[in-house]
């Protein structure tokens, strides 16, 4: 008698915390090259007051747009301009329980922090108090090599926030290129992962058509933060 085929196992659903920037958008890409889990949707939180993500400043519809070319929900969290842990939490909290109710298998949620253990435990404490996972597909890469494959991956992105106290506020509204990475000063790291510089994506290969985005003024925000703006052609939100 011949034993029945084993059933493969289905792929686990996975949340993504998507900030609208490169290491989110090279996580999407890369649990997609995955056949053990499968992305359902993405998570964000945008700052109810500016309805703009919390860290990079991109605009809401931006970000709708941009789950929309990667084919995915976009589940959105509310937190106010002055929001502590306790209500960060809170909020995700709220969405991560209605994603559950959405889809009852979800138990895994990923980050695409890149080598910060502090903010990677952070998120593990939280997650295993909810009782979810956290993922961390980039974890440990070395990111000067890993901006050169996000590059060579055909990713593009643009620099929409810069922390000037870390690098100069020229940067702000720069392209993450090749010459970008060149002319980053020692000590910044290639991916800003210590708070160097956020990106704003506009294409690559995790979306299925570029996004045509609108670069404007760029303004100095808390004394600090040189922030670019990017924006929807009229009539595309």
């Amino acid at each position: 008698m011949i034993p029945p085929r084993a059933t493969a196992t289905p792929p686990a659903p996975v949340l993504l915390a998507w900030s609208g920037g490169k290491d989110s958008a090279w996580a999407l890409h890369e649990l997609r090259r995955r056949d053990d889990c499968r992305v359902v949707a993405l998570l964000t939180t945008i700052t109810a007051e500016y309805g703009r993500a919390s860290m990079q400043g991109i605009r809401a519809d931006v970000l709708r747009a941009q789950a929309a070319a990667a084919g995915l929900p976009l589940l959105e969290a509310p937190i106010p301009a002055a929001c502590d842990n306790a209500a960060y939490e809170a909020a995700m909290a709220r969405v991560l329980d209605a994603a559950r109710t959405r889809w009852p298998a979800l138990r895994s949620v990923a980050f695409g922090d890149l080598f910060l253990e502090d903010i990677r435990a952070y998120r593990e404490r939280n997650c295993a108090r909810a009782g979810w996972q956290a993922l961390f597909p980039l974890f440990g890469r070395d990111t000067a090599a890993l901006a050169r494959e996000m590059l060579a991956g055909g990713l593009r992105a643009t620099l929409c926030c810069v922390d000037t106290q870390r690098l100069d506020a020229g940067f702000a509204g720069r392209d993450f290129d090749a010459a970008l990475l060149d002319a980053l000063p020692p000590g910044v790291d290639p991916c800003g992962e210590n708070g160097e510089f956020h990106t704003c994506v506009a294409a690559g290969p995790m979306f299925a058509a570029p996004l045509a985005l609108a670069k404007g003024d760029t303004e100095l925000r808390d004394g600090r933060f040189a922030y670019t703006d990017f924006a929807l052609p009229t009539g595309a939100a």
